[in-house]
């Protein structure tokens, strides 16, 4: 199986759309607007373009990842958000694809470390460790497990502490 990663482009917006709502639509831990968080993403001047990707199968779009920027007592980090595979996609290492792609280029942007929200069993696979080990924190209710962050360059964190300040497209509607 051939999947390419590339940065998404215009004319891959209502792809993405589709892509992004049918992965969560039956996921119990989901607010079920992810695909309309990306689209207000989008417009955000924390948006980076370089890290807005798709993954591609047979010439359909199959999954996406977008990073945007955050800020951490006056750091620039970048925030996974969300990561998305079609459901019929999932389980074939597309998520790990996109998460791996996306921290290499994130790391040849100059970013050093990113932080996610997610499944606390997955993203210790991509390095992500408890947020909270490095003074990190969410600024909302969250299970300390689930909010995780990782280096992308050793030391990154070592001086970062306080809580997240996230693009303000994530508490609209």
């Amino acid at each position: 199986m051939t999947i390419i990663i590339r940065q998404e482009k215009v004319e891959d917006i209502n792809d993405v759309y589709h892509v992004v709502q049918k992965a969560f639509e039956k996921v119990d831990y989901s607010d079920h607007d992810e695909h309309n968080l990306v689209n207000r993403l989008r417009h955000s001047t924390k948006f980076i373009p370089e890290l807005s990707l798709v993954a591609e199968y047979e010439n359909k779009i199959v999954g996406h990842i977008l990073f945007t920027e955050i800020t951490v007592d006056g750091h620039t980090l970048i925030a996974l958000a969300p990561v998305a595979v079609l459901p019929e996609m999932q389980g074939k290492g597309i998520g790990k694809l996109l998460i791996t792609e996306g921290h290499k280029i994130a790391t040849q942007l100059g970013y050093k470390s990113s932080i996610v929200l997610g499944h606390d069993k997955y993203y210790p696979k991509f390095g992500y460790k408890k947020a909270s080990q490095y003074g990190i924190e969410a600024p909302f209710e969250v299970a300390e497990a689930n909010f995780m962050a990782v280096e992308l360059m050793d030391g990154a964190l070592s001086d970062v502490h306080g809580v997240v300040e996230y693009a303000k497209e994530f508490f609209e509607e």
